[in-house]
């Protein structure tokens, strides 16, 4: 498939050459104010994954990495002693971060890799090494998404409405997205496609980041609320769903946003395609569902919205991050590969020989 140049809208993360910096968009702040932030400290960088001002699974990836690559390059100005050691320490650093999104560790772990490889070379040889090995994650990602796009268009009837949920756009990736890739191609293709987006509780992905990122592309969008779905699936006001994924298993089951189960359920009782949308770095031929750590966020993040108390502050919550998917409610997953369809503990290891 030969790439196509489509304009990029919207970044969530990137490198700053002149600083030799990772910067990246706060989430948090928007669609109310577009704040920028650059830095070379892996322990700020920590904070922005773990507060979500960084989020999506492919970036949390790609920050990681530049994060590394920053540091790097700031320990070999400053001719620091034990380079090594202090980047294979900011490494575990930022391993820590969130336990779920498999991107996370791919694009740690390859970086590890690399040090490993120049461990003995000069501090300057060991940060050029792995800013190109951080710059190359980067860059697949944003290829990997418009491949994901261009396969996934395909799928998508003229005239199509699409449900989505949580945030699978430019500001889960390098850029364009996921699910997002391919409702933004299939959009340039000149297909007439409707978007429905969940807002996403308890941090309001969709209402705040997938509207925001939908309007500026001009693709029409409509906003629910998560207790809507099932409702709208119903009264077939939705032709197919295509979500994003945090992990994929090699027996198929989809680790995403909370909430992404129950959509699942109405779209197969209601015979809606349900399609997930993710970069071969997210899925982990390495573990099964039983291995995944979802992961448990501070409860007052549900007692709250957009940091304002909406119940009392001393009652119990539950905040589980993500849930999972079966295999037998997945109707395709959409890699930048191909169209990966069941069984999937067969067909997905297949997709790594192409």
């Amino acid at each position: 498939m030969a790439l196509q140049n489509y304009p990029i809208q919207v970044r969530a993360v990137w490198w700053d050459d002149s600083s030799r910096k990772v910067c990246w968009l706060n989430t948090l702040k928007l669609p109310f104010e577009e704040e920028i932030i650059c830095s070379d400290d892996p322990s700020r960088v920590y904070k922005a994954i773990v507060d979500m001002e960084v989020r999506g699974a492919p970036a949390i990836g790609v920050i990681a990495a530049l994060a590394i690559a920053a540091y790097a390059n700031k320990l070999a100005s400053s001719n620091e002693p034990g380079i090594g050691e202090k980047i294979a320490d900011s490494i575990e650093l930022l391993r820590r971060t969130r336990p779920t999104a498999y991107n996370l560790f791919w694009a740690l772990e390859r970086m590890k890799r690399k040090l490993q490889s120049v461990y003995n070379t000069s501090p300057r040889e060991i940060a050029d090494s792995l800013t190109d090995e951080a710059l190359k994650i980067m860059n697949e990602d944003i290829e990997a998404n418009i491949r994901i796009g261009e396969y996934g268009a395909d799928l998508v009837p003229d005239g199509a409405t699409i449900l989505t949920h949580c945030n699978a756009g430019a500001l889960a990736t390098s850029a364009f997205g996921t699910a997002e890739a391919v409702m933004r191609i299939a959009w340039y293709k000149g297909k007439r496609i409707r978007v429905i987006a969940t807002e996403t509780r308890p941090l309001l992905q969709g209402a705040r980041l997938t509207v925001w990122e939908l309007v500026k592309e001009g693709i029409p969008v409509t906003l629910i609320t998560d207790n809507m779905a099932g409702y709208v699936i119903r009264r077939k006001l939705v032709d197919l769903v295509i979500v994003g994924a945090d992990r994929i298993t090699r027996d198929g089951y989809v680790v995403n946003k909370i909430g992404t189960y129950m959509i699942a359920l109405a779209a197969k009782r209601n015979n809606i395609p349900f399609y997930v949308a993710a970069p071969t770095s997210t899925i982990d031929l390495s573990s099964r569902i039983e291995d995944v750590i979802i992961e448990e966020r501070n409860p007052m993040e549900v007692k709250t919205v957009m940091g304002r108390l909406i119940t009392l502050e001393n009652v119990n919550a539950l905040n589980y991050a993500f849930d999972i998917t079966d295999p037998d409610l997945v109707t395709a997953i959409i890699t930048e590969k191909g169209v990966v369809y069941p069984p999937f503990e067969e067909n997905l290891k297949k997709i790594f020989e192409r």
